[in-house]
């Protein structure tokens, strides 16, 4: 019998208590931790939390060093967990065989997450989707017998040896056990609208399950299956939804899709769990010769999260996870078929790990529903309209403290008009306010495709909040500026220009010093209701002296709102304004000072509100010097980061290669492509079987030979292939170039100059894989083959005998610090070419852009030196320009690593990130480009390194 969801977590506790259920043997019983659920929240030790989540993958970021930089600008931005898939793939070059070293150390990762302070979600699959190849399978998987994703024995003997390779990582990291951050476990992903029965993906899900807890995860299971298996066999403790509201279309990011019009079905789908938004829309992918990211990123961008990121909450979501707050990079081959190396994602960090103003969007909020705990216990409130119709306002009101929250927004959130309005609040105990709001002349103004999160009846600190037409980032309590008492800081922003009036509750008249600004005040004797009226212009500052504590009003509109970051002490909240990034703070000597870590991309003030009397402020380990404010707050000045130039790259050597093409090519070694049965699902009954996955080449480029003797007869060859759209294969006969295909079928005509009758003739293809199709349906499909799948000579009945290579090693990959995905089969990688040395010594030097008028693969290298000051981060990429009408494409090496795929042709990518760690950002680095010619207009254009922001702060490229 299932346990009822409401009650497992609970259940959980009581087996750990009793011992009943295992945890980790090193556990210590005195630091576990108690997760559980309710419908309204998560709790920790019975404490709520609002759980406010990004998707993060460390396996798109080839660089550990920067792992934190990511998390701790998550952090600062307001979020409190992440989301992480673990990628079998990535781990697993063969069956049996796992790294958890390097850029794949997992325990690394886990353990940056806990110092900065970020619960995980671990996301392990075994299946994971993500836009990767085969939906995060290993290779190996592809030649299985056996239904992937089901409970056939071969898949699940595979999926059990991933799963027990990983939870014995993630199980020494649970928050449950005191030993780390792992919050909640996904068992699975997007198990819905699948090609199998409900009966047997329940089934499944529950042999999974089983197997996990048995390796000894404690932690409570979550689902992102758009709440299919909240109670049955295989149900999951908390289900989820997984919604992406404007889809991928990001060659119009003007056209919204609008916010779902009854948001009641969310609570109804979970009535006994949080709502839970899994993954919910934080960016777009692209596809080859897509739109861009940018493109993506507006089609996401500020407003899109306004206005359902709000309209969420107004759903009383309390577990929101984005997907992707850092996109990354897809490099090697990482990517499945249609996407390309930038996994940018229009995410609220960008692929360069520079903050967008998405992310300044999300950590308003973010802010919010840290510091404002009634919203994470609300029940829906039925509420008078707006006087405007096409207004629509949700509200929503804790039970417990009577909070009150209102979200308006326009009825079509499609809508693109400014309207003004009125609203009618009923607020209990706290009274009724017929037209708000009341100041003569002022309305709230919606702006088109805009949303306003209002709070109400609200108590915090000392303070009474009646409503404020302004919405609330942030509050706490501060040192008075005299370092003896206390007194309230909040921080209200809206829209440039609009009106805001804000409403508090005083048992008598206080005192209102406006310090900046323009702010008009006036006193309701009857309801005890001080009444601030104002535009949103800059930031204000108002001084309210009364009640039991004094409140520091900071009034600004959204971009000066934007310039706050708050960072939690143990002596209290520390509010500072200023510099492009805060990313921590601790406060030390009884309160007299506050150390601050951060960045600067440019010099420009510091101010810091402290809660404690603090004297003194460090950034970044250096004092600086500061004076006391008319605010109370500390005020100073940082310096910028210093210039950094970088080189032109010049001095290209160049080699063309592409001798498997030739006759005489000694393919002796290579593995013989004479398999004559395949347990692929896909196979056709073709022999001999010529899919690179049945021979232990699973990503990248493939060569085959096919040995034939010519009689005179053979008029041509017929291949058939599969290299998905965008892909291609060039044909060679003794040398001679014959053209190049894509998917299907095509006859290749052999020139009688061409054939040897009588000898050893050889047709050679080199073919290129984009990547595995996903499994999204779980049919199978990121089985489908890659490369040739079938060859007939015309003319004759000549037996083809054929060789394949692919890359240097196959499921024993060569280098096996950069793992399966760095490299593919061109010659050039099997000899070290992509590597940094002397491997270019007396090749010719060459001048880009360059010409190769013969079709094939040439490989460009050269060096260049970088140094960037220690103590700055300076993002660096690697650009290419060419002209759209050359055929041609690219692998781009730098240090070894594969950083880039290019199609000159296609597009949209010219510019690819490297990561310091990757690059040298103070020494010699190599730029190893592989460029293949599909015709006679092959070559390479104008390449250039590109610097995409330069930040002084803890973050060092220097490493």
């Amino acid at each position: 019998m299932a346990i009822r969801r409401p009650l497992l977590a609970l259940v959980l506790a009581c087996l750990l208590t009793t011992g009943l259920l295992s945890a980790p043997a090193h556990a210590e019983r005195e630091g576990r931790h108690t997760v559980g659920f309710d419908r309204y929240s998560l709790t920790i030790d019975g404490q709520r939390v609002y759980l406010w989540s990004g998707e993060f993958h460390y396996w798109r970021l080839p660089s550990p060093a920067l792992w934190r930089d990511v998390l701790e600008k998550m952090k600062a931005a307001g979020f409190n967990a992440v989301s992480i898939y673990f990628d079998w793939g990535y781990h697993s070059p063969r069956r049996g065989v796992y790294d958890f070293t390097g850029v794949r150390d997992v325990d690394r990762l886990l353990d940056i997450a806990d110092q900065v302070g970020l619960y995980v979600i671990a996301r392990p699959g075994p299946y994971i989707n993500a836009e990767t190849d085969s939906g995060g399978f290993p290779g190996w998987l592809t030649t299985l017998k056996g239904k992937a994703r089901s409970t056939d024995p071969a898949y699940l003997a595979a999926a059990n040896e991933w799963l027990g390779e990983i939870d014995r990582i993630l199980a020494r990291h649970q928050v449950t056990d005191g030993r780390g951050p792992v919050l909640l476990y996904q068992v699975e992903n997007e198990l819905y609208s699948v090609k199998q029965s409900e009966e047997e993906s329940r089934a499944y899900l529950s042999a999974l399950e089983k197997k996990v807890r048995s390796d000894g995860i404690t932690v409570p299971f979550t689902g992102a299956n758009d709440a299919r298996f909240t109670s049955g066999t295989g149900a999951v403790d908390m289900e989820g939804y997984t919604v992406y509201p404007q889809s991928f279309d990001c060659a119009e990011p003007g056209q919204w899709k609008p916010v779902p019009s009854d948001y009641g079905q969310y609570r109804a789908g979970l009535p006994d769990t949080p709502v839970n938004f899994a993954e919910f829309q934080g960016g777009a992918f692209d596809e080859w010769g897509g739109a861009g990211h940018e493109n993506c990123r507006t089609l996401t961008g500020p407003d899109f999260e306004r206005v359902f990121e709000e309209a969420n909450l107004a759903a009383g979501a309390t577990i929101q996870n984005f997907y992707m707050t850092y996109g990354g990079t897809n490099w090697g081959w990482l990517a499945t078929d249609f996407d390309y190396t930038s996994y940018d994602y229009g995410a609220a960090i960008d692929e360069a790990r520079r903050l967008t103003p998405k992310y300044t969007e999300q950590k308003l909020l973010g802010y919010l529903v840290q510091s404002v705990a009634p919203l994470r216990t609300t029940d829906p409130l039925t509420t008078a309209p707006p006087d405007d119709g096409a207004i629509r306002m949700d509200a929503r009101v804790d039970p417990n403290t009577g909070t009150r929250f209102y979200v308006v927004r326009h009825a079509d959130s499609t809508s693109t008009a400014d309207d003004r309005t009125h609203l009618a609040l009923d607020l209990g105990a706290a009274g009724r306010y017929p037209t708000v709001p009341s100041a003569p002349g002022t309305a709230l103004t919606l702006a088109g495709r805009d949303s306003k999160l209002l709070v109400a009846a609200y108590r915090f600190g000392g303070q009474e909040l009646v409503y404020s037409t302004s919405e609330l980032m942030t509050q706490g309590t501060f040192a008075q500026p005299s370092g003896t008492g206390k007194r309230d800081i909040a921080v209200l922003y809206g829209r440039h220009g609009e009106d805001g009036e804000t409403v508090l509750r005083y048992a008598s008249k206080p005192k209102v010093t406006v310090l900046s600004g323009s702010v008009r005040s006036s006193w309701d004797a009857g309801r005890h209701d001080l009444r601030l009226d104002y535009e949103h212009d800059g930031l204000a500052r108002v001084l309210v002296h009364g009640g039991t504590r004094d409140l520091l009003l900071l009034i600004g509109d959204d971009q000066a709102a934007g310039t706050f970051w708050r960072a939690d002490t143990s002596a209290g909240p520390v509010l500072a304004r200023g510099p492009y990034l805060v990313r921590g703070a601790s406060v030390s000597g009884h309160g007299a000072e506050v150390a601050l870590t951060g960045d600067t991309d440019r010099a420009g003030p510091l101010e810091v509100f402290a809660p404690q009397g603090a004297r003194s402020v460090r950034w970044n380990g250096r004092p600086v010097r500061m004076t006391p404010t008319s605010s109370g707050s500390l005020g100073g000045q940082l310096a910028g980061p210093r210039p950094v130039s970088l080189p032109a790259l010049t001095n290209w050597k160049y080699r063309y290669e592409t001798p498997e093409a030739q006759p005489g090519f000694d393919d002796s070694a290579w593995p013989a492509a004479d398999h004559t049965t395949t347990d692929n699902p896909y196979w056709d009954k073709t022999a001999p079987v010529l899919y690179p996955d049945d021979y232990g080449f699973h990503h990248g480029d493939v060569w085959y030979r096919g040995h034939f003797t010519a009689t005179g007869g053979q008029t041509g060859i017929t291949l058939s292939a599969t290299v998905t759209d965008h892909g291609a294969y060039a044909v060679w006969l003794n040398g001679h170039y014959l053209g190049s295909g894509g998917d299907g079928n095509k006859n290749f005509a052999f020139p009688a100059s061409a054939l040897r009758p009588g000898a050893d003739n050889v047709v050679s293809v080199l073919a290129e894989n984009m990547g595995h199709d996903q499994d999204r349906a779980a049919d199978d499909s990121y089985r489908e083959p890659r490369g040739l799948t079938g060859a007939a000579i015309t003319g004759s009945s000549a037996t083809i005998k054929w060789r394949i290579q692919g890359n240097q090693g196959g499921e024993n990959p060569a280098d096996r610090v950069r793992g399966p995905y760095n490299n593919g089969g061109l010659y050039g990688e099997r000899a070290g070419w992509s590597l940094p040395g002397r491997q270019d010594a007396g090749w010719p030097t060459v001048s880009l852009p360059h010409a190769e008028p013969t079709p094939g693969v040439g490989w460009y290298r050269t060096t260049f030196r970088l140094n960037v000051p220690k103590g700055q981060d300076a993002p660096i990429g690697l650009k290419i320009d060419d002209d759209a009408a050359r055929h041609y494409r690219a692998l781009i090496f730098v240090n070894g690593w594969q950083a880039g795929r290019y199609i000159n042709d296609v597009g949209p990518q010219h510019v690819f990130q490297v990561p310091a760690g990757i690059l040298r950002t103070d020494g010699e680095n190599t730029v190893a480009i592989a460029a293949w010619g599909l015709d006679g207009s092959g070559g390479l254009g104008d390449v250039s390194l590109v610097r995409e922001g330069d930040y002084a702060g803890p973050v060092s490229s220097s490493r």
